[in-house]
């Protein structure tokens, strides 16, 4: 079993045989805590991290009333910024990539009809079934965006992904070679790191290892934590079948792409049918360790390609892991 959870700070990471004490800083951006550590002489640049995952929140939020992505929403045309026009040419790229299993037109039903993050409520059978999904129905070149007057944009599926790349990318031009990023569901690692994932049930870790190369990204995404009334209600909406998904209960990636790109497909895998799931995810050069939803923990073939010293705590799961390798 390997389960983090999205609305708490559970995966707690540190460095490998860092010789020099982290500084650490926290915030709360993003609609999550955000938590950043790196060397104190890099203290300046730590500030600085935090100001570049403010400037992501106001191009990609769907909440705060002057963030791009909530005026393109509501006002159907907007002027896009570096920000947001790199975010939507990714959102692209992952809708093809997956077949249509990542979209973020998704939030006509996230945003319009379960309000996640806002005053929730369970919409109707048939209202999920009128809701426009439809990518198509996003326009954009590099200045402008344009909505159809039907959908509405949640970014949510790449965003926290999108915001740990852009501090990653000001820490390695800035040649800092020791650093955490952790923005809710999604870690980089800036040197090699230790990772002990606590169960969310209870007050055990469930599972512990160490990262082997000095560059490494996880993402979790999971049914569990955030619903309405039910987990049958979660968050993770199939575009397809516009209803939540219930193949998964916990998607974790790992590995030394994008953290966007495992933020998108963490969310992706984890409304798809299992079999293509499990396809996509082999094709890649991403390590995995996914709990299905009938309790059967499934790891990838590759996981020590990327990882060591992995260990579960729980009992019938560690026998699970040790029977498959």
């Amino acid at each position: 079993m390997f389960l983090k959870s999205i609305a708490m700070l559970l995966l707690f990471v540190n460095l490998v045989l860092a010789e020099d004490e982290l500084l650490n800083r926290t915030e709360i951006l993003m609609g999550t805590f955000i938590t950043i550590s790196t060397q104190k002489e890099h203290e300046q640049q730590l500030q600085n991290a935090f100001t570049i995952i403010s400037d992501v929140e106001t191009s990609l939020s769907s909440y705060s009333t002057s963030a791009l992505v909530y005026r393109l929403n509501h006002e159907k045309k907007v002027h896009l910024d570096a920000n947001l026009y790199e975010a939507l040419q990714l959102s692209k790229k992952y809708y093809q990539k997956t077949s249509g299993y990542f979209d973020i037109t998704i939030g006509s039903i996230t945003k319009q009809l379960y309000k996640f993050g806002e005053e929730e409520q369970l919409p109707n059978k048939q209202d999920l079934q009128n809701a426009n999904v439809n990518f198509k129905g996003l326009s954009f070149d590099t200045q402008e965006a344009y909505l159809d007057e039907n959908i509405t944009l949640d970014l949510g599926g790449m965003g926290k992904g999108f915001g740990v790349d852009k501090v990653a990318d000001y820490f390695r031009n800035n040649l800092i070679q020791k650093a955490i990023i952790s923005i809710s569901g999604d870690i980089r690692c800036i040197g090699r790191c230790q990772m002990n994932i606590q169960n969310p049930y209870s007050d055990t870790y469930l599972a512990s290892f160490e990262t082997l190369k000095d560059d490494t990204a996880i993402s979790t995404s999971g049914n569990y934590r955030r619903y309405v009334q039910s987990k049958k209600n979660n968050h993770l909406i199939n575009p397809k079948l516009k209803r939540p998904a219930q193949n998964f209960i916990s998607v974790t990636l790992i590995s030394s792409m994008k953290s966007s790109d495992i933020d998108a497909y963490a969310t992706a895998v984890s409304v798809m049918p299992k079999n293509r799931a499990y396809a996509f995810l082999d094709s890649m050069p991403i390590a995995y360790i996914i709990l299905q939803s009938d309790q059967k923990l499934v790891v990838s073939k590759n996981i020590n390609s990327f990882i060591t010293n992995l260990f579960f705590y729980d009992t019938n799961h560690q026998e699970q892991e040790n029977a498959k390798q």
